[in-house]
């Protein structure tokens, strides 16, 4: 399994206009290899060099695994977004507060779909994927606070 950008590389520099310091809009996404028997993938970005330790950026999960592709500045159409660090659901692009940092775009395909009341953390929905994952695959991209 696959998540690649059309935006930026693994381990390349995340674009602005995808940070605080430009749109702060979701880049465009593309999953490929997903496997057979998959029910339900999930997205999670996150920074695990966050001063206060790891800071959610973007929770979405039951998606469904059909889905090729998030467009720019989307929301998957069948998936529910979780709430984040910022204490609520959407995107919320890189924006560290000073140096370099780590953006982990995280997918992973489900043997089930989740059932969830209620709107939830990542914490949450990690527990509710134990011993379902049927495999997984991560982007990581690259970003310093703009002077």
């Amino acid at each position: 399994m696959k998540i690649t950008s059309s935006a930026f590389g693994d381990r390349q520099q995340i674009p602005p206009q995808y940070t605080c310091n430009g749109e702060n809009i979701n880049p465009p996404l593309e999953f490929s290899d997903i496997p057979q028997g998959t029910k339900s993938l999930v997205l999670i970005v996150d920074d695990p060099d966050a001063p206060a330790g790891t800071f959610v950026h973007w929770v979405v999960y039951n998606i469904s695994p059909e889905l090729r592709e998030v467009k720019e500045n989307s929301i998957p159409d069948d998936g529910k977004e979780g709430i984040t660090s910022f204490e609520k659901t959407g995107y919320g692009g890189p924006c560290p507060p000073s140096g370099a940092h780590r953006y982990f775009f995280k997918l992973y395909a489900l043997n089930k779909i989740i059932s969830i009341e209620g709107i939830a953390d990542k914490e949450t929905i990690l527990k509710n994927m134990e011993n379902a994952i049927i495999a997984q695959a991560e982007l990581v991209g690259l970003y310093t606070q703009q002077k």
